[in-house]
């Protein structure tokens, strides 16, 4: 399956897959939420699967030893034997729970950190996209325009806040939440980024930038990078920086910085393509507005099918390969120099995206 068939098609199916597959403004220099909860512990391996499949898995390194376990999820949760479920799109540790968004089951999965038992799901009928934690509450995308706020004491939805269509990725900073509406199911995708007021939960704002927007990020500044898909065609991806100090667009990247996915680790940006493209990831220094080297990879190694860059408290950057988006993937950990550290098979998990890490 094609990466950009999966990327583009699948959120237009997803909504109409309903059934749950688990039974059960000053401008001060601002430290953005760090939504990956990130130490040297052990790492957390989410693979979304197939479409349709109910095939996603949770997989877990020790750090120390190396030792893998391929279904995690199973292991610590043996009579769940329907397994985590359809889809999963993304996962965040947060406040000692593991949040599992199910997209094509329709729920939020909840673990115990400590023990990887199932706590809960909680239905998000439009299907959840991304998470992030933030002053003691769980916030959460959600296909029907909403971002869904989770009590994360009695893991419940307290409260829906209407932003644009279709809503993806989301970085909370100071007091404002900051959501990427793709409109992904309209003919014409959307180009906004809600700005929502976390006192009131209301939507103050929107600001242009690209089209089909999916993923944020942000540096020590506050700098908001929020790349786009575009069309697919026509429209090339880009990157749009937004200051979250003045709430405007301060500069589009050119056409050397086509990338739909991006991560930001020590104001050094991480940009790559989900669904194709040249190279693996291309660095950049947020601060200084220049590309500190084109291809992160230094010594060679082959990532075939980028699908995920996630980094630990260490700065070692871990890439996920979907490979053929049929057969188990794999993740490969570099040191910051770009330079191999290990490699491991994700079996049985097909279509890793996400490395989430515990102490």
């Amino acid at each position: 399956m094609k990466k950009n068939v999966i990327k583009w098609i699948l959120p237009i199916v997803v909504l109409f897959n309903a059934c749950n597959k688990n039974n059960d403004t000053a401008a001060v220099v601002i430290t953005p939420v760090v939504v990956d909860t990130v130490s040297k512990g052990g790492a957390y391996i989410l693979s979304e699967g197939g479409f349709g499949a109910n095939n996603s898995k949770l997989a877990y390194r020790v750090d120390s030893s190396g030792a893998f376990t391929g279904d995690y999820f199973l292991d610590k949760n043996p009579a769940l034997t329907g397994g985590l479920g359809d889809l999963a799109n993304d996962m965040i540790i947060y406040g000692g729970k593991i949040y599992i968004l199910m997209n094509g089951s329709n729920n939020i999965t909840v673990l115990n950190l400590a023990t990887g038992v199932q706590i809960t799901t909680i239905p998000v009928p439009a299907g959840p996209r991304y998470a992030a934690g933030y002053n003691g509450k769980v916030y959460a995308t959600a296909y029907d325009g909403t971002v869904k706020v989770i009590d994360t004491t009695s893991l419940t939805i307290s409260n829906s806040i209407v932003v644009g269509p279709n809503p993806e990725a989301l970085v909370p900073i100071g007091n404002y939440l900051y959501v990427a509406n793709s409109g992904g199911l309209n003919p014409t995708p959307d180009s906004t980024l809600s700005v929502v007021d976390l006192s009131t939960g209301l939507e103050i704002q929107k600001i242009t930038v690209g089209v089909n927007p999916q993923k944020i990020a942000a540096n020590s500044l506050g700098d908001l990078y929020v790349t786009s898909y575009g069309n697919f065609s026509s429209i090339p991806a880009t990157i749009t920086v937004v200051s979250s100090a003045t709430k405007t667009v301060k500069a589009t990247l050119g056409s050397d910085y086509s990338y739909n996915q991006v991560r930001i680790y020590n104001d050094t940006a991480y940009f790559y393509n989900n669904f194709g493209g040249t190279g693996t990831c291309k660095m950049y220094n947020t601060l200084a507005d220049t590309t500190i080297r084109n291809e992160f990879i230094t010594d060679g190694t082959v990532i075939t099918s980028p699908y995920g860059i996630n980094i630990d408290d260490r700065g070692n950057v871990y890439i996920t390969d979907a490979g053929d988006f049929v057969s188990s993937g794999s993740v490969t950990c570099f040191n910051k120099n770009g330079v191999k550290k290990f490699s491991i098979s994700t079996a049985p998990g097909v279509n890793p995206n996400k490395v989430v890490f515990s102490k």
